[in-house]
């Protein structure tokens, strides 16, 4: 087992607000998209109409997938993400701890200790999958237990670009307790973890700028454009099919998500931010 360390965003305690770097041409998404967030309801009616197609996928080998809900949710909005990956071979578990306010006192020792009970039980790496910021969780999860780690996949998770170009940062100050503008955390938190790890994000996201959600180029990082909203990604078929084709990649033999055949209608994948 690793040794254990003082999770990262512990430096979110009483941070300094500093001057954060230019991001002058970063903006939160405009109030045309945020309005288009009101199409999430209709996500979730095509994930029902779609799960006959959806569990279809390619059967998943029993690994544990640790599942963290995004800014002001609960496990409850994971759940219908959840049902499928568990109809389709895998063992999920959510996060369990309430409605997720940010990093507040005990949030980060609690998801260290549930993937590190995770893998004790199953005797097996545990992938992380987190719904925005959900999805900085898992990323700093497989920074500080690499060896734990299968995987991370990350949905419409605001990793770079300034932490203010999304529509929730005054929410996440108000209900954390803590800063969002940290130029040195969020340097840290731009790095991706050393396991393979993939974005899946969507340029009509109305809550979070999409360029804050691309991984910069490397051999085990990736980025797939959806076109959803940010509420609905973990309930749009198109990202919980790509997140399922993830998953279902055998273990140690990750390779890129190739848009061939039909998949180029429905994906996009950006090798930068730039792109």
């Amino acid at each position: 087992m690793p040794a254990s360390r003082t999770p990262r965003f512990s430096r979110w305690q009483n941070a300094p607000a500093l001057t954060p770097p230019d991001w002058s041409d970063l903006r939160a998404p405009n109030a045309w998209l945020l309005l288009l967030e009101g199409r999430a309801p209709w996500e979730y009616a095509a994930l029902l109409a779609a799960t006959p197609w959806l569990k279809k996928l390619p059967h998943g080998d029993g690994h544990p997938v640790l599942v963290f809900p995004g800014l002001g949710a609960n496990d409850l909005t994971t759940a219908p993400l959840r049902a499928l990956l568990d109809s389709i071979g895998y063992m999920t578990q959510p996060w369990g701890q309430g409605f997720n306010f940010g990093p507040r006192a005990g949030v980060l020792e609690q998801i260290k200790h549930d993937l590190q009970a995770l893998h004790r039980r199953h005797h097996r790496k545990v992938s992380l999958l987190g719904w925005s910021l959900g999805g900085i969780y898992a990323r700093e999860l497989a920074k500080e237990c690499p060896d734990l780690v299968r995987c991370v996949i990350t949905l419409g998770t605001p990793f770079t670009g300034h932490p203010r170009a999304t529509n929730a940062w005054r929410f996440f100050e108000l209900v954390s307790g803590h800063t969002s503008n940290d130029p040195e955390l969020m340097a840290a938190i731009r790095q991706a973890p050393p396991v393979p790890t993939t974005s899946i994000y969507s340029k009509t996201d109305g809550v979070v700028a999409w360029r804050c959600s691309v991984n910069e180029p490397g051999p085990l990082v990736e980025n797939i454009e959806v076109h959803a909203s940010h509420i609905g990604l973990g309930f749009n078929p198109m990202a919980l099919y790509a997140l399922a084709d993830r998953l279902a990649q055998p273990e140690g033999s990750w390779t890129p998500f190739e848009p061939k055949g039909a998949r180029r209608w429905f994906y996009k994948t950006p090798g930068g931010a730039s792109e």
